[in-house]
């Protein structure tokens, strides 16, 4: 393998140095910090000239610190002459803001594209993006992995009598139903109306779970709170047991708390954003395997898609 550099930001030092191991090399240096008033202040410690680069940095929260770390990074990096610029962002924030859902309101998942793009980096890699249009915000490569490979092994594992996948909303059909097609299972959908950001509810239930092992998947959980409600609603229609596999979690106000007083059985996140440790119901899987080889089949100009083709 040619020579490239990883770096991380502050976001999630662990997962980088993970994704380090599993490619065989360390993490670059760089030193990160902050001014008394908050700016953020960053110096690349070795010389890249010449050389590919891959930063990761999930923009997690805090979310606008996280970014503007990064965009300086990349910054420094550009004007240290790297030869490429690979933004590795296992969570993509703010993709959530995706479209005109309101008059008035921004596309913010755009305009994060726009400065990632024009603070330098010549690719992006992350890993199931809140809506899968996002990719196209990019006029550079943008690679969106698949987590399921992570969650559909895990749900094997677990050895379910009478399993069913559920889409916690209509959005998420497409996502239940690549799940559903992986494991033979069938599909059922919550169907919910959502208030106001960050709060829904349940409304109804599409299909027969009886006697059901429900699980449902999404691409993040961040307050809990559709989780929750959609598995009192399921088991109140005879499911056995709900479990819930959420490839981001960001897990910000009272989610722990939901989680582990509400009625969901178990909930599965990947190591994308860190977590509290030992929390309670919840079950962390690592993801560094799935970065960590798409970074190597990326420098080797080989084919990403086929990680996920078994």
């Amino acid at each position: 393998m040619s020579t490239f550099k990883l770096f991380s930001g502050s976001a999630n030092p662990e997962f980088a140095k993970k994704v380090g191991e599993y490619l065989g090399m360390n993490v670059s240096d760089a030193k990160l910090n902050k001014f008394s008033d908050g700016e953020i202040s960053v110096q690349i410690t070795q010389s890249v000239r010449g050389q590919d680069v891959y930063i990761i940095q999930p923009t997690c929260a805090p979310t606008n610190d996280n970014l503007m770390e990064l965009l300086i990074m990349i910054d420094a990096l550009k004007r240290s002459s790297a030869k490429s610029i690979n933004a590795v962002i296992p969570y993509y924030g703010y993709a959530r803001q995706d479209r005109k859902a309101a008059p008035r309101v921004p596309i913010s998942a755009k305009l994060v594209a726009d400065l990632l793009e024009k603070a330098g980096i010549n690719r992006v890699v992350t890993i199931d993006l809140h809506a899968a249009q996002i990719q196209g915000f990019f006029n550079i490569p943008a690679d969106n992995l698949f987590g399921s490979i992570l969650f559909v092994n895990y749900i094997k594992s677990k050895n379910l009598k009478n399993p069913i996948i559920a889409s916690p909303d209509i959005g998420g059909v497409a996502r239940a139903r690549q799940y559903a097609d992986k494991l033979g299972y069938d599909l059922v959908i919550v169907d919910k109306k959502r208030e106001k950001a960050n709060e829904s509810q349940v409304m109804n239930i599409i299909g027969d779970v009886t006697g059901k092992d429900v699980i449902l998947v999404d691409d993040m959980v961040d307050t809990a709170g559709t989780l929750v409600k959609a598995a009192e609603v399921l088991k109140e229609k005879g499911a056995n047991s709900v479990m819930a596999c959420c490839t981001h979690g960001v897990l910000s106000g009272p989610a722990y708390d939901r989680v582990a007083n509400g009625v969901l059985d178990e909930l599965v996140i990947s190591d994308t954003i860190p977590t509290k440790k030992n929390a309670k119901k919840i079950t962390v899987l690592t993801a560094f395997s799935i970065i960590g080889e798409a970074i190597r089949r990326i420098h080797n100009n080989e084919s990403v898609n086929s990680i996920f083709n078994n």
